[in-house]
């Protein structure tokens, strides 16, 4: 297993629109593993392969406090939503930054596993934010583009100033 760079905001290979996978094989599980690994040590409790510059439809979720119950989701798509919820988002991808985003309460999703074997998947609360933020970065999408052009500028130059900086920004929060 190995921990995998993690693509940070305003980075273009964010926008990337994630393919299709076509066959769950050795190498995707291992990317699982690794992706895995990469968010436990992050910490993080969802993350997209899009995210460590891997561009298909995979995503990986754990929102237990036991960090023990992860879930895959390959190709997934969201057949259904309803209600709305607003959630202080972070994510892996824009270390330190926290802002309300408006969701989906609950949805629908149909996935393949680490197996690729087809289910389906009801979520509320956390999970459901969860699985609609880590989609959109299949989608080439930011949760900081749900923001106004001014706190998404903002971020922006905050970003861009840690990274000539260097500054470490591991952070311990619920970061998506």
């Amino acid at each position: 297993m190995a921990i995998l760079n993690i693509l940070n905001y305003p980075d273009p290979r964010l926008h990337t629109v994630a393919k299709p996978v076509i066959e769950v094989d050795a190498k995707i599980r291992q990317l699982i593993n690794d992706m895995a690994e990469t968010m436990y040590d992050a910490p993080g409790i969802g993350l997209a392969a899009t995210q460590v510059n891997a561009h298909i439809q995979l995503l990986i979720i754990d929102t237990s406090e036991t960090k023990d119950k992860l879930q895959v989701f390959i190709n997934p798509k969201i057949i259904a939503s309803s209600g709305e919820q607003d959630y202080e988002e972070g994510c892996l991808s824009v270390p330190g930054i926290y802002e309300n985003v408006t969701r989906a309460e609950k949805v629908t999703v149909e996935a393949l596993n680490h197996e690729g074997q087809k289910f389906t998947l009801k979520a509320h609360g956390l999970l459901s934010v969860c699985i609609q933020h880590e989609i959109d970065h299949l989608l080439g999408r930011v949760f900081v583009e749900y923001l106004s052009p001014l706190k998404r500028n903002r971020i922006k130059s905050k970003m861009l100033k840690q990274l000539r900086d260097n500054e470490p920004t591991k952070q311990h929060h619920n970061n998506i």
